[in-house]
Formats: C-alpha cells, structure tokens, sequence
C-alpha cells in the first residue's frame, strides 16, 4: 500500500507541473487517480483502495496544497471512489475498466463542483457541469486506457495473475 501511496503522490505533485491546456480551469488529466484505479482491482480489499486514496489526499495537500484544495480534491475523490466501486461491481463484466475511470472522472468533477457550490452558496456552478463532463470523460478514458494496459502487463507476474483471477470470478 505505501508504494501505491507514494506512486499517486508523485503522480499528483507531477500533475501540478504540467501547464493544463484546457480551456477550462481546473481541468487536469488524473493521472494519480490510475494508481488509485489499479488499487482497487489489485488490493484485497476496497478498505485498503480507500486508504491509498485518503493518504494520498492528505499527503499531496500538506506538499504543494492548502486546506482548500484538500476540501475539493477529498470531496472529487471520494465521490469518485464511491462512483469506482458501484459501476465496478454493479457492471461487473459489461463495463470496462475504461468506463469505470470514466465514470469516476465524472463523479469527480460533480464532487468538485458540489464542493464550491457548498463554499461559495452559489448552486449555479453546476452549469459548468457540461465542459467538466466531457474533459473528464476524455481524461477519463486516457487513465482507464493506461490502467488497462497496466493491469494487462501486472497479470505476467504469478502474485498478480492469482489475484486477478480471483477478483474476476
């Protein structure tokens, strides 16, 4: 779990570097929420997945955030998470890890947006629902595509395969 913790925290403190060039604002690409996509197909538990995700939230805004970036990225993310799991399991084999990351990146701007809406007392927020839809579901499709491939790779190797087989029965 601490290497996972540490790969999404790095992912998120690259993220940071890279100038976003979306026409929206506070548009990003994700990429720390791959490490948390394979988490949940790979770790024993949802519990664990969790706590990879929690970690990486508190770590990355005590690094390179304030108390308000730690109050949308937790509320994103743990909307996203929530979302991750029920299209997971609700799904199962008729949706894709592709549509999982996209349906969590989704869920994560509606957790954004739910968060300044709250701050900021203004429910008109969500009119920019639409733009962050479609970034995120582009974003969305890149990370599901990337943790695809990953996984793919991550069933070669014998501690992997055995879990993998088990959570897909």
């Amino acid at each position: 779990m601490s290497l996972l913790v540490s790969m999404a925290l790095i992912l998120s403190l690259i993220e940071r570097m890279i100038p976003v060039p979306f026409i929206t604002p506070g548009a990003k690409l994700g990429l720390a929420n791959l490490v948390i996509i394979i988490s949940v197909y790979t770790l024993d538990s949802y519990k664990d997945s969790f706590g990879v995700l929690l970690l990486r939230l508190f770590l990355a805004s005590m690094l390179g955030g304030n108390v308000s970036m730690l109050l949308y990225s937790a509320t994103g993310g743990i909307l996203s998470f929530i979302a991750t799991l029920v299209v997971k399991e609700l799904g199962g084999k008729h949706v894709s890890i592709i549509g999982v990351s996209a349906s969590a990146a989704v869920f994560h701007n509606v957790g954004q947006l739910l968060a300044a809406s709250l701050i900021l007392n203004n429910f008109n927020m969500f009119l920019y629902l639409p733009i962050l839809s479609g970034v995120g579901i582009g974003t969305g499709i890149f990370v599901g595509l990337s943790a695809n491939y990953l996984l793919s790779h991550l069933l070669k190797l014998p501690y992997f395969k055995s879990k993998l087989d088990l959570k897909s029965n």
